[in-house]
C-alpha cells in the first residue's frame, strides 16, 4: 500500500520553501507551527519528514533553529512560554538522582507486607 505523495519530493525544495520563514519570521517568533503554516502544511506532517531518512536531517536542522531561538529568547524575557517550548524539545528543569538502588528496579510492596507495615504503624502510639 503507498502512502499518499510527499508534499516536497526532495530535501532541496523543503529548505527552499522553509528558508522565507526563517528570513521573514522575528526572533524570538520561531514556532514549529508557524513553521508547518508557512509550508502550508500541518505540524504532524512536518513531523512524518522527520521520520523519513532522506528529511531527517533537514527537519533536525529547522527545529533546531526553532529551538535555539526559544533558548536566546528566555535568556531576554525569562516567559514561561519558552521554558513549555523548551520543554517541548527535551528540556527539563528538574534532575532526578536515585542514591539507593545503583539504578536497578525496586520492587514493589506484596500485599501482605504493606499491610503490616500499616498494622505495625496504627499500634504505635507516637503516630
Amino acid at each position: 500500500m503507498a502512502g499518499r505523495p510527499l508534499k516536497f519530493k526532495s530535501v532541496k525544495e523543503l529548505e527552499d520553501a522553509a528558508a522565507s520563514y526563517f528570513t521573514d519570521t522575528p526572533a524570538g517568533k520561531l514556532t514549529i507551527t508557524g513553521l508547518a503554516l508557512a509550508l502550508d502544511t500541518s505540524r504532524e506532517t512536518l513531523m512524518n519528514y522527520e521520520k523519513k531518512d532522506e528529511f531527517f536531517d533537514a527537519i533536525k536542522k529547522m527545529k533546531t533553529r526553532i529551538e535555539n531561538d526559544y533558548e536566546l529568547s528566555l535568556r531576554t524575557r525569562g516567559s514561561s512560554g519558552d521554558i513549555f517550548g523548551l520543554k517541548n524539545f527535551g528540556w527539563r528543569d528538574k534532575t532526578e538522582t536515585d542514591v539507593t538502588t545503583g539504578g536497578e528496579k525496586i520492587g514493589g510492596l506484596s500485599a501482605a507486607t504493606a499491610e503490616q507495615l500499616i498494622r505495625a504503624r496504627a499500634n504505635r502510639s507516637d503516630i
